[in-house]
C-alpha cells in the first residue's frame, strides 16, 4: 500500500536549513573559523554534532538547523577568550548523549552547569561553545545564540537592532536581541574586548535577502565596508564584509539559504 505523499514527508527527518529572514531581510547565516587543523574541527561538527556536508561551488560547509559552519586554513592568534564574541551556543535534545559524542570526536568538556542542564565545551584552538538541553527540540541539535562581551552593552544591542532589525529583549538574566536563527546575548565587561578578526572564531555571518540593495542602504547610513558588495559566481554567493564598532568581524551573504 502506497502512503500519501504528505504522510511520507511528515515521517521524514527534518532537514537542516537556514531560517527565513525577518522584515529587514536578515537571518542567521554562518560561523567562520580560521584553523590550523580543519580535520579536527570537521570531525567535531560532523561526528559530534551530526552536521551535514553541503557545497557552495568548491567551498565545503557543515549545516545544522539555523546555521552553517565554514573552515579556512590559517594561523589563528587565539581563541574566543577575551574577544567580543565570548562564546557560541546551541540547544540539544539530549545533553548527556551530546556530551558523549563531542568527547569522542575530540572536544574537551570545560565545565557543567548542572542546575541549568548546560555544558561548556572547548573546541580546538580555543573556541568556547555552550550546549543547553531542551527536551522539546524536534531535532538533536539546533543553533541557539552568540554571546557577546562588551563594555558598551546597551549601545551594542541598540546598534544590532538598528542595523539588522534584531528585536531587543531578555534571555534569562542577559540583555539580548533576536534574529531568525539566533539569539544575540550580551555580558557586561569592564574594558573593550579584543576584535575577532584573525582569531579562531574569525567572523560571524548573516544571510541577507537582496544583499546589493541592503549594502547600498548601509553605505548611505554611513557604514564603512572592509569589502564591499561582491558577486562570487563560482560559489553561487554574493558577499560583503565589515566590522562592527566593537570589533566583531561580520560577513553578509546571499545564496547560503539555497543550500540543502
Amino acid at each position: 500500500m502506497r502512503l500519501p505523499i504528505l504522510t511520507v514527508l511528515l515521517a521524514a527527518p527534518l532537514l537542516p536549513q537556514l531560517p527565513p529572514p525577518n522584515s529587514a531581510g536578515v537571518a542567521m547565516g554562518h560561523l567562520h573559523f580560521l584553523t590550523r587543523d580543519s580535520e579536527a574541527h570537521k570531525k567535531i561538527w560532523i561526528d559530534g554534532l551530526g552536521a551535514k556536508v553541503v557545497k557552495a561551488g568548491t567551498l565545503e560547509l557543515y549545516m545544522l538547523p539555523d546555521v552553517l559552519v565554514a573552515l579556512r586554513k590559517g594561523e589563528p592568534s587565539g581563541g574566543t577568550e577575551g574577544t567580543v564574541v565570548n562564546h557560541l551556543g546551541f540547544k540539544v535534545k539530549d545533553l548527556d548523549a551530546t556530551k558523549a559524542r563531542l568527547t569522542a570526536a575530540g572536544a574537551k568538556l570545560d565545565h557543567d552547569v548542572p542546575q541549568g542542564r548546560q555544558s561548556f565545551f572547548l573546541f580546538p584552538e580555543g573556541v568556547m561553545v555552550e550546549f543547553i538541553e531542551d527536551k522539546s527540540l524536534p531535532v538533536a541539535v539546533q543553533h541557539h545564540h552568540i554571546h557577546f562581551a562588551s563594555n558598551q552593552l546597551d549601545e551594542m544591542r541598540a546598534w544590532y537592532a538598528k542595523v539588522f532589525g534584531a528585536v531587543p529583549g531578555m534571555r534569562g538574566k542577559f540583555k539580548a536581541a533576536d534574529l531568525p536563527g539566533v539569539n544575540l546575548s550580551w555580558n557586561q565587561v569592564g574594558s573593550p574586548p579584543a576584535p575577532t578578526k584573525g582569531r579562531t572564531m574569525d567572523h560571524i555571518g548573516f544571510e541577507v535577502r537582496n544583499l546589493e540593495a541592503y549594502c547600498k542602504k548601509l553605505e548611505v547610513a554611513g557604514l564603512k565596508f572592509d569589502r564591499g558588495y561582491t558577486k562570487l559566481p563560482a560559489l553561487g554567493l554574493d558577499v560583503a564584509f565589515f566590522t562592527d564598532p566593537w570589533g566583531t568581524n561580520i560577513e553578509l551573504t546571499e545564496g547560503l539559504a539555497a543550500l540543502r
